[in-house]
Protein backbone atom coordinates (compact mmCIF):
# COMPACT_ATOMS: atom_id res chain seq x y z
CA UNK A 1 0.00 0.00 0.00
CA UNK A 2 1.56 3.24 -1.17
CA UNK A 3 -1.38 5.65 -1.12
CA UNK A 4 -4.40 5.73 1.21
CA UNK A 5 -7.50 7.90 0.78
CA UNK A 6 -9.36 8.75 3.98
CA UNK A 7 -13.07 9.07 3.23
CA UNK A 8 -13.77 11.24 6.25
CA UNK A 9 -13.00 14.57 7.91
CA UNK A 10 -11.88 16.15 11.17
CA UNK A 11 -10.14 14.37 14.01
CA UNK A 12 -10.57 10.82 12.71
CA UNK A 13 -9.12 11.73 9.31
CA UNK A 14 -6.07 13.22 11.03
CA UNK A 15 -5.80 10.22 13.36
CA UNK A 16 -5.67 7.78 10.43
CA UNK A 17 -3.23 9.95 8.46
CA UNK A 18 -0.73 10.06 11.31
CA UNK A 19 -0.50 6.28 11.49
CA UNK A 20 -0.35 5.99 7.70
CA UNK A 21 2.58 8.43 7.59
CA UNK A 22 4.39 6.44 10.28
CA UNK A 23 3.96 3.37 8.08
CA UNK A 24 5.38 5.21 5.06
CA UNK A 25 2.02 5.45 3.29
CA UNK A 26 1.06 8.67 1.47
CA UNK A 27 -2.38 10.07 2.25
CA UNK A 28 -5.18 11.70 0.29
CA UNK A 29 -7.74 13.91 2.03
CA UNK A 30 -11.19 14.63 0.71
CA UNK A 31 -13.07 17.72 1.80
CA UNK A 32 -16.28 19.64 1.30
CA UNK A 33 -16.24 23.32 0.40
CA UNK A 34 -16.65 24.43 4.01
CA UNK A 35 -13.70 22.24 5.10
CA UNK A 36 -11.29 23.66 2.52
CA UNK A 37 -8.86 24.97 5.16
CA UNK A 38 -9.38 22.25 7.76
CA UNK A 39 -6.33 20.69 9.48
CA UNK A 40 -6.85 17.27 7.88
CA UNK A 41 -6.70 18.91 4.45
CA UNK A 42 -3.43 20.67 5.24
CA UNK A 43 -1.88 17.56 6.80
CA UNK A 44 -2.48 15.20 3.87
CA UNK A 45 -0.05 14.72 0.98
CA UNK A 46 -2.87 15.42 -1.48
CA UNK A 47 -6.37 16.82 -1.05
CA UNK A 48 -9.42 17.00 -3.32
CA UNK A 49 -12.74 18.79 -2.91
CA UNK A 50 -15.57 16.32 -3.45
CA UNK A 51 -18.55 18.64 -3.26
CA UNK A 52 -20.60 21.28 -1.44
CA UNK A 53 -20.88 21.47 2.34
CA UNK A 54 -23.91 19.21 2.93
CA UNK A 55 -22.65 15.69 3.65
CA UNK A 56 -25.00 14.05 1.16
CA UNK A 57 -23.26 16.03 -1.57
CA UNK A 58 -19.69 15.42 -0.34
CA UNK A 59 -18.68 12.93 2.36
CA UNK A 60 -21.60 10.63 1.52
CA UNK A 61 -21.03 10.85 -2.25
CA UNK A 62 -19.46 7.42 -2.62
CA UNK A 63 -19.18 7.44 -6.40
CA UNK A 64 -17.34 10.78 -6.43
CA UNK A 65 -14.96 9.53 -3.73
CA UNK A 66 -14.16 6.41 -5.77
CA UNK A 67 -13.62 8.56 -8.87
CA UNK A 68 -11.06 10.65 -6.97
CA UNK A 69 -9.34 7.48 -5.74
CA UNK A 70 -9.03 6.19 -9.29
CA UNK A 71 -7.77 9.52 -10.64
CA UNK A 72 -5.02 9.66 -8.00
CA UNK A 73 -4.07 5.96 -8.25
CA UNK A 74 -5.09 5.29 -4.67
CA UNK A 75 -4.45 1.76 -3.37
CA UNK A 76 -6.90 1.77 -0.46
CA UNK A 77 -9.75 3.71 1.16
CA UNK A 78 -10.21 4.02 4.92
CA UNK A 79 -13.75 5.16 5.82
CA UNK A 80 -13.07 6.15 9.47
CA UNK A 81 -16.34 6.14 11.42
CA UNK A 82 -19.72 7.60 10.52
CA UNK A 83 -20.51 8.67 6.94
CA UNK A 84 -19.86 5.63 4.69
CA UNK A 85 -18.02 3.45 7.21
CA UNK A 86 -20.89 0.96 7.63
CA UNK A 87 -22.31 1.22 4.12
CA UNK A 88 -22.07 -2.23 2.53
CA UNK A 89 -22.81 -0.88 -0.96
CA UNK A 90 -19.90 1.56 -0.73
CA UNK A 91 -17.53 -1.18 0.47
CA UNK A 92 -18.67 -3.37 -2.42
CA UNK A 93 -18.17 -0.55 -4.95
CA UNK A 94 -14.67 0.15 -3.59
CA UNK A 95 -13.67 -3.48 -4.01
CA UNK A 96 -15.28 -3.64 -7.47
CA UNK A 97 -13.09 -0.69 -8.47
CA UNK A 98 -10.01 -2.73 -7.59
CA UNK A 99 -9.31 -0.66 -4.47
CA UNK A 100 -8.74 -2.13 -1.00
CA UNK A 101 -11.41 -1.28 1.54
CA UNK A 102 -9.84 -0.90 5.00
CA UNK A 103 -12.63 -2.58 6.90
CA UNK A 104 -14.77 -5.70 6.95
CA UNK A 105 -16.37 -7.37 3.94
CA UNK A 106 -19.69 -6.08 2.57
CA UNK A 107 -21.23 -9.35 3.80
CA UNK A 108 -20.15 -8.70 7.42
CA UNK A 109 -21.36 -5.11 7.26
CA UNK A 110 -24.78 -6.19 5.98
CA UNK A 111 -25.23 -8.94 8.57
CA UNK A 112 -24.21 -6.82 11.54
CA UNK A 113 -25.91 -3.71 10.15
CA UNK A 114 -29.27 -5.30 10.91
CA UNK A 115 -29.83 -6.01 14.59
CA UNK A 116 -32.20 -8.84 13.69
CA UNK A 117 -29.79 -10.43 11.20
CA UNK A 118 -27.00 -10.09 13.76
CA UNK A 119 -29.08 -11.90 16.38
CA UNK A 120 -29.82 -14.69 13.92
CA UNK A 121 -26.14 -15.02 13.01
CA UNK A 122 -24.93 -15.41 16.59
CA UNK A 123 -27.84 -17.51 17.87
CA UNK A 124 -26.06 -20.85 17.33
CA UNK A 125 -23.06 -19.69 19.39
CA UNK A 126 -25.03 -19.71 22.65
CA UNK A 127 -24.33 -16.05 23.38
CA UNK A 128 -26.68 -14.47 25.96
CA UNK A 129 -29.31 -12.23 24.39
CA UNK A 130 -32.04 -10.02 25.82
CA UNK A 131 -35.44 -11.80 25.82
CA UNK A 132 -37.54 -10.58 22.91
CA UNK A 133 -38.44 -11.03 19.26
CA UNK A 134 -36.10 -12.52 16.67
CA UNK A 135 -37.95 -10.94 13.75
CA UNK A 136 -39.38 -7.58 12.71
CA UNK A 137 -42.99 -6.73 13.42
CA UNK A 138 -45.34 -3.96 12.32
CA UNK A 139 -48.73 -5.23 13.53
CA UNK A 140 -49.45 -3.15 16.62
CA UNK A 141 -52.01 -5.53 18.14
CA UNK A 142 -49.73 -8.53 17.71
CA UNK A 143 -46.74 -6.56 19.05
CA UNK A 144 -48.78 -5.49 22.08
CA UNK A 145 -49.67 -9.11 22.86
CA UNK A 146 -46.00 -10.12 22.61
CA UNK A 147 -44.96 -7.19 24.82
CA UNK A 148 -47.49 -8.35 27.40
CA UNK A 149 -45.91 -11.81 27.32
CA UNK A 150 -42.34 -10.44 27.60
CA UNK A 151 -43.42 -8.19 30.44
CA UNK A 152 -43.31 -4.40 30.72
CA UNK A 153 -41.24 -2.31 30.48
CA UNK A 154 -40.20 -3.23 26.93
CA UNK A 155 -37.91 -1.59 24.40
CA UNK A 156 -39.01 -0.97 20.82
CA UNK A 157 -35.95 -0.75 18.55
CA UNK A 158 -35.34 -0.02 14.90
CA UNK A 159 -33.75 -3.00 13.16
CA UNK A 160 -31.48 -0.74 11.07
CA UNK A 161 -29.21 2.07 12.23
CA UNK A 162 -28.33 3.23 15.71
CA UNK A 163 -27.63 6.35 17.77
CA UNK A 164 -30.90 5.97 19.66
CA UNK A 165 -33.07 6.69 16.60
CA UNK A 166 -36.21 4.59 16.31
CA UNK A 167 -35.90 3.53 19.95
CA UNK A 168 -38.69 3.84 22.52
CA UNK A 169 -38.99 2.63 26.11
CA UNK A 170 -42.59 1.61 26.86
CA UNK A 171 -43.46 1.46 30.53
CA UNK A 172 -47.02 0.13 30.24
CA UNK A 173 -49.59 -1.26 27.82
CA UNK A 174 -51.59 1.98 27.64
CA UNK A 175 -48.83 3.89 25.86
CA UNK A 176 -47.62 1.02 23.68
CA UNK A 177 -49.45 1.83 20.43
CA UNK A 178 -48.41 5.49 20.35
CA UNK A 179 -44.76 4.68 21.12
CA UNK A 180 -44.61 1.95 18.48
CA UNK A 181 -45.97 4.27 15.78
CA UNK A 182 -43.38 6.87 16.75
CA UNK A 183 -40.55 4.33 16.61
CA UNK A 184 -41.63 3.13 13.14
CA UNK A 185 -41.94 6.70 11.86
CA UNK A 186 -38.53 7.73 13.21
CA UNK A 187 -36.82 4.60 11.87
CA UNK A 188 -38.35 5.17 8.43
CA UNK A 189 -37.22 8.79 8.41
CA UNK A 190 -33.68 8.08 9.65
CA UNK A 191 -32.84 4.83 7.86
CA UNK A 192 -35.47 4.34 5.16
CA UNK A 193 -36.45 1.17 6.97
CA UNK A 194 -39.35 1.10 9.43
CA UNK A 195 -38.65 -2.41 10.70
CA UNK A 196 -38.79 -2.63 14.49
CA UNK A 197 -38.55 -5.41 17.04
CA UNK A 198 -39.18 -5.83 20.76
CA UNK A 199 -36.89 -6.59 23.67
CA UNK A 200 -37.29 -6.79 27.40
CA UNK A 201 -36.09 -3.47 28.80
CA UNK A 202 -33.11 -3.99 31.11
CA UNK A 203 -33.40 -1.54 33.99
CA UNK A 204 -30.23 0.25 35.17
CA UNK A 205 -27.94 -1.35 32.56
CA UNK A 206 -24.25 -0.72 31.93
CA UNK A 207 -23.14 -0.30 28.30
CA UNK A 208 -19.93 -2.30 27.96
CA UNK A 209 -18.28 -3.14 24.65
CA UNK A 210 -15.43 -5.41 23.61
CA UNK A 211 -12.83 -4.47 21.01
CA UNK A 212 -11.94 -7.30 18.61
CA UNK A 213 -9.39 -7.74 15.83
CA UNK A 214 -9.71 -10.50 13.24
CA UNK A 215 -7.55 -11.23 10.20
CA UNK A 216 -8.24 -12.98 6.90
CA UNK A 217 -6.66 -16.22 8.14
CA UNK A 218 -9.12 -17.15 10.88
CA UNK A 219 -7.22 -15.54 13.76
CA UNK A 220 -9.04 -13.28 16.22
CA UNK A 221 -8.30 -11.63 19.55
CA UNK A 222 -10.11 -9.29 21.91
CA UNK A 223 -8.51 -6.20 23.43
CA UNK A 224 -10.66 -6.07 26.56
CA UNK A 225 -13.60 -3.84 27.28
CA UNK A 226 -14.64 -0.21 27.27
CA UNK A 227 -17.23 1.22 29.67
CA UNK A 228 -19.54 3.58 27.76
CA UNK A 229 -22.44 4.12 30.15
CA UNK A 230 -22.30 7.93 30.50
CA UNK A 231 -24.53 8.98 27.61
CA UNK A 232 -26.90 11.70 26.56
CA UNK A 233 -29.63 10.97 23.99
CA UNK A 234 -28.32 7.37 23.82
CA UNK A 235 -24.95 8.67 22.60
CA UNK A 236 -21.73 8.32 24.55
CA UNK A 237 -19.92 11.27 26.13
CA UNK A 238 -17.47 9.71 28.61
CA UNK A 239 -15.76 6.34 28.01
CA UNK A 240 -13.13 4.43 29.93
CA UNK A 241 -11.11 1.23 29.80
CA UNK A 242 -11.23 -1.09 31.55
CA UNK A 243 -14.64 -1.12 33.26
CA UNK A 244 -14.56 -0.67 37.02
CA UNK A 245 -17.09 -3.46 37.63
CA UNK A 246 -15.95 -6.49 35.60
CA UNK A 247 -14.09 -9.25 37.45
CA UNK A 248 -11.44 -11.09 35.38
CA UNK A 249 -13.62 -14.19 34.92
CA UNK A 250 -16.51 -12.26 33.33
CA UNK A 251 -14.12 -10.06 31.33
CA UNK A 252 -12.58 -13.13 29.71
CA UNK A 253 -15.96 -14.76 29.06
CA UNK A 254 -17.30 -11.59 27.41
CA UNK A 255 -14.11 -11.35 25.36
CA UNK A 256 -14.46 -14.91 24.09
CA UNK A 257 -18.13 -14.34 23.27
CA UNK A 258 -17.17 -11.21 21.33
CA UNK A 259 -14.72 -13.29 19.28
CA UNK A 260 -17.54 -15.77 18.57
CA UNK A 261 -19.69 -12.90 17.28
CA UNK A 262 -16.86 -11.88 14.92
CA UNK A 263 -16.51 -15.44 13.66
CA UNK A 264 -20.28 -15.72 13.16
CA UNK A 265 -20.04 -13.22 10.30
CA UNK A 266 -16.53 -14.16 9.08
CA UNK A 267 -15.28 -10.79 10.29
CA UNK A 268 -12.02 -9.14 9.36
CA UNK A 269 -10.50 -5.95 10.71
CA UNK A 270 -11.31 -3.97 13.85
CA UNK A 271 -14.82 -4.31 15.23
CA UNK A 272 -16.69 -3.71 18.45
CA UNK A 273 -19.21 -6.04 20.07
CA UNK A 274 -21.60 -4.23 22.39
CA UNK A 275 -23.26 -5.73 25.45
CA UNK A 276 -25.75 -4.61 28.08
CA UNK A 277 -24.76 -5.63 31.61
CA UNK A 278 -27.32 -5.69 34.41
CA UNK A 279 -26.83 -5.05 38.13
CA UNK A 280 -26.10 -8.76 38.72
CA UNK A 281 -23.37 -8.72 36.02
CA UNK A 282 -25.45 -10.78 33.61
CA UNK A 283 -24.59 -9.61 30.10
CA UNK A 284 -26.55 -9.63 26.85
CA UNK A 285 -25.42 -9.21 23.23
CA UNK A 286 -26.63 -5.90 21.80
CA UNK A 287 -24.99 -5.38 18.39
CA UNK A 288 -21.69 -5.22 16.53
CA UNK A 289 -20.20 -2.03 15.10
CA UNK A 290 -18.30 -2.92 11.94
CA UNK A 291 -15.83 -0.03 12.04
CA UNK A 292 -13.36 1.83 14.19
CA UNK A 293 -15.14 3.30 17.22
CA UNK A 294 -14.93 6.93 18.29
CA UNK A 295 -13.64 5.75 21.68
CA UNK A 296 -10.86 3.51 20.33
CA UNK A 297 -8.09 5.63 21.95
CA UNK A 298 -8.82 4.31 25.45
CA UNK A 299 -8.20 0.77 24.20
CA UNK A 300 -4.96 1.90 22.57
CA UNK A 301 -3.83 3.54 25.81
CA UNK A 302 -4.30 0.43 27.98
CA UNK A 303 -3.11 -2.12 25.42
CA UNK A 304 -0.30 -0.31 23.60
CA UNK A 305 -1.80 -1.43 20.27
CA UNK A 306 -2.31 1.01 17.37
CA UNK A 307 -5.72 -0.09 16.06
CA UNK A 308 -5.43 1.85 12.81
CA UNK A 309 -2.13 0.15 12.04
CA UNK A 310 -3.77 -3.21 12.71
CA UNK A 311 -6.64 -2.31 10.37
CA UNK A 312 -4.23 -1.48 7.57
CA UNK A 313 -2.13 -4.60 8.07
CA UNK A 314 -5.23 -6.82 8.09
CA UNK A 315 -6.50 -5.11 4.91
CA UNK A 316 -3.15 -5.93 3.30
CA UNK A 317 -3.77 -9.60 4.07
CA UNK A 318 -1.19 -9.92 6.83
CA UNK A 319 -1.88 -12.38 9.66
CA UNK A 320 -2.32 -10.94 13.14
CA UNK A 321 0.95 -10.56 14.99
CA UNK A 322 -0.93 -10.44 18.28
CA UNK A 323 -1.95 -13.41 20.39
CA UNK A 324 -4.45 -13.35 23.24
CA UNK A 325 -1.70 -14.41 25.64
CA UNK A 326 0.48 -11.44 24.63
CA UNK A 327 -2.23 -8.88 25.42
CA UNK A 328 -2.60 -7.38 28.89
CA UNK A 329 -4.29 -4.40 30.50
CA UNK A 330 -1.89 -1.67 31.57
CA UNK A 331 -3.34 1.06 33.79
CA UNK A 332 -6.58 2.91 33.11
CA UNK A 333 -7.70 5.37 30.41
CA UNK A 334 -10.61 7.82 30.17
CA UNK A 335 -11.97 9.70 27.17
CA UNK A 336 -14.16 12.80 27.16
CA UNK A 337 -15.83 13.73 23.90
CA UNK A 338 -15.54 17.50 23.62
CA UNK A 339 -18.61 18.59 21.69
CA UNK A 340 -19.61 22.10 20.66
CA UNK A 341 -22.78 21.65 22.68
CA UNK A 342 -24.35 23.59 25.51
CA UNK A 343 -24.90 21.30 28.53
CA UNK A 344 -26.97 24.06 30.14
CA UNK A 345 -29.37 24.04 27.18
CA UNK A 346 -30.19 20.34 26.76
CA UNK A 347 -26.88 19.69 24.97
CA UNK A 348 -28.02 21.56 21.88
CA UNK A 349 -25.29 22.26 19.29
CA UNK A 350 -23.41 25.51 19.86
CA UNK A 351 -22.70 26.88 16.41
CA UNK A 352 -20.11 29.65 16.11
CA UNK A 353 -16.45 30.43 15.61
CA UNK A 354 -13.73 29.19 17.95
CA UNK A 355 -12.02 32.42 18.99
CA UNK A 356 -9.46 30.80 21.33
CA UNK A 357 -8.16 27.23 21.22
CA UNK A 358 -5.37 25.95 23.48
CA UNK A 359 -4.83 22.22 23.93
CA UNK A 360 -3.80 20.70 27.26
CA UNK A 361 -0.31 19.21 27.29
CA UNK A 362 1.66 16.82 29.44
CA UNK A 363 2.60 13.17 29.92
CA UNK A 364 -0.28 10.75 29.36
CA UNK A 365 -2.58 13.45 27.94
CA UNK A 366 -3.77 12.83 24.38
CA UNK A 367 -5.90 15.14 22.25
CA UNK A 368 -7.39 13.87 19.00
CA UNK A 369 -8.92 16.91 17.32
CA UNK A 370 -9.58 18.54 13.98
CA UNK A 371 -9.94 22.23 14.78
CA UNK A 372 -7.82 25.34 15.27
CA UNK A 373 -8.57 28.84 16.56
CA UNK A 374 -10.51 30.88 14.02
CA UNK A 375 -12.44 27.91 12.62
CA UNK A 376 -16.22 27.78 12.62
CA UNK A 377 -18.29 24.80 13.77
CA UNK A 378 -20.26 23.79 10.65
CA UNK A 379 -23.96 23.10 10.94
CA UNK A 380 -23.68 20.20 8.51
CA UNK A 381 -21.79 17.66 10.64
CA UNK A 382 -21.50 16.18 14.09
CA UNK A 383 -20.36 19.01 16.43
CA UNK A 384 -17.49 17.09 18.06
CA UNK A 385 -14.42 19.29 18.38
CA UNK A 386 -12.05 16.79 19.95
CA UNK A 387 -11.51 13.72 22.08
CA UNK A 388 -9.58 14.31 25.28
CA UNK A 389 -7.91 11.16 26.62
CA UNK A 390 -5.85 10.59 29.76
CA UNK A 391 -4.02 7.56 31.11
CA UNK A 392 -3.07 6.70 34.69
CA UNK A 393 -1.59 3.78 36.56
CA UNK A 394 -5.06 3.27 38.05
CA UNK A 395 -8.56 4.71 37.67
CA UNK A 396 -8.12 7.42 40.32
CA UNK A 397 -4.95 8.66 38.62
CA UNK A 398 -6.65 8.76 35.21
CA UNK A 399 -9.59 10.73 36.66
CA UNK A 400 -7.32 13.24 38.39
CA UNK A 401 -5.28 13.79 35.23
CA UNK A 402 -8.45 14.26 33.21
CA UNK A 403 -9.64 16.95 35.63
CA UNK A 404 -6.30 18.72 35.27
CA UNK A 405 -6.45 18.42 31.47
CA UNK A 406 -9.98 19.88 31.42
CA UNK A 407 -8.72 22.90 33.39
CA UNK A 408 -5.89 23.38 30.88
CA UNK A 409 -8.15 23.11 27.83
CA UNK A 410 -9.14 26.59 26.62
CA UNK A 411 -11.96 26.85 24.08
CA UNK A 412 -13.75 30.15 23.62
CA UNK A 413 -16.42 31.26 21.18
CA UNK A 414 -18.69 28.23 21.55
CA UNK A 415 -20.15 26.31 24.48
CA UNK A 416 -18.59 22.88 25.03
CA UNK A 417 -19.06 19.72 27.07
CA UNK A 418 -15.87 20.39 29.07
CA UNK A 419 -17.81 21.63 32.15
CA UNK A 420 -20.10 18.61 31.90
CA UNK A 421 -17.05 16.35 31.78
CA UNK A 422 -15.79 17.92 35.00
CA UNK A 423 -19.21 17.42 36.60
CA UNK A 424 -19.18 13.71 35.68
CA UNK A 425 -15.64 13.05 36.90
CA UNK A 426 -16.26 14.79 40.23
CA UNK A 427 -19.60 13.07 40.89
CA UNK A 428 -19.64 10.41 43.58
CA UNK A 429 -21.61 7.99 41.41
CA UNK A 430 -18.86 8.06 38.78
CA UNK A 431 -15.88 8.03 41.12
CA UNK A 432 -17.37 5.09 43.04
CA UNK A 433 -18.13 3.22 39.81
CA UNK A 434 -21.79 2.89 40.84
CA UNK A 435 -23.50 4.34 37.77
CA UNK A 436 -25.40 3.17 34.69
CA UNK A 437 -26.73 4.47 31.37
CA UNK A 438 -29.19 6.69 33.26
CA UNK A 439 -26.40 8.77 34.83
CA UNK A 440 -27.44 11.99 33.06
CA UNK A 441 -31.15 11.58 33.84
CA UNK A 442 -30.45 10.70 37.48
CA UNK A 443 -27.82 13.22 38.45
CA UNK A 444 -27.34 16.02 35.94
CA UNK A 445 -29.16 19.32 36.10
CA UNK A 446 -27.92 22.31 34.08
CA UNK A 447 -27.81 24.54 37.16
CA UNK A 448 -25.35 22.14 38.80
CA UNK A 449 -22.59 23.25 36.44
CA UNK A 450 -22.26 26.53 38.33
CA UNK A 451 -21.17 24.52 41.36
CA UNK A 452 -18.33 22.85 39.49
CA UNK A 453 -16.20 26.00 39.36
CA UNK A 454 -12.70 24.97 40.52
CA UNK A 455 -11.61 26.25 43.92
CA UNK A 456 -8.61 28.01 42.41
CA UNK A 457 -10.75 29.96 39.96
CA UNK A 458 -13.17 30.88 42.76
CA UNK A 459 -10.34 32.24 44.92
CA UNK A 460 -8.94 34.18 41.96
CA UNK A 461 -12.36 35.71 41.31
CA UNK A 462 -12.68 36.82 44.95
CA UNK A 463 -9.20 38.36 44.88
CA UNK A 464 -10.07 40.19 41.66
CA UNK A 465 -13.20 41.66 43.24
CA UNK A 466 -11.29 42.80 46.34
CA UNK A 467 -8.55 44.41 44.24
CA UNK A 468 -11.15 46.15 42.11
CA UNK A 469 -12.82 47.62 45.22
CA UNK A 470 -9.43 48.71 46.63
CA UNK A 471 -8.46 50.39 43.36
CA UNK A 472 -11.83 52.15 43.21
CA UNK A 473 -11.22 53.71 46.63
CA UNK A 474 -7.67 54.77 45.70
CA UNK A 475 -8.63 56.18 42.32
CA UNK A 476 -11.52 58.40 43.42
CA UNK A 477 -11.28 61.83 41.77
CA UNK A 478 -9.94 64.27 44.40
CA UNK A 479 -11.71 67.51 45.39
CA UNK A 480 -9.60 70.26 43.79
CA UNK A 481 -11.71 73.22 44.96
CA UNK A 482 -10.00 73.52 48.36
CA UNK A 483 -6.73 75.29 49.34
CA UNK A 484 -3.42 73.86 48.13
CA UNK A 485 -4.60 73.11 44.59
CA UNK A 486 -3.54 75.25 41.67
CA UNK A 487 -5.54 75.54 38.48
Amino acid sequence: MKKLLIANRGEIALRIMRTAHEMGIKTVAIFSEIDRNAPHVRFADEAVCVGPSPSNQSYLNGQRIIEVARELNVDAIHPGYGFLSENASFARDVESAGITFVGPSPFSIEIMGSKLAAKAAVKEYDIPMVPGLDSAINDVAEAKAIARKIGFPVLIKASAGGGGKGMRIVEDEASFEEQMQRAISEATSAFGDGSVFLEKYIASPRHIEIQVLADQHGNAVHLFERECSVQRRHQKVVEEAPSSILPPRIREKMGQDAIKVAKACNYRGAGTVEFLVDSSLNYYFLEMNTRLQVEHPVTEMISGVDLVEQQIRIALGEPLRLSQESLAISGHAIELRVYAEDPQNNFLPSIGTISCYKRPKGPHIRVDDGYDAGMAIPIYYDPMIAKLITWGVNRDAAIQLMLEAIEQYEIEGVATTLPFGRFVLEHEAFTSGQFDTHFVQKYFRPEKLQHTTPIGAEIAAKIAVKLYCDYQRKLKVPDVSGPGWKR
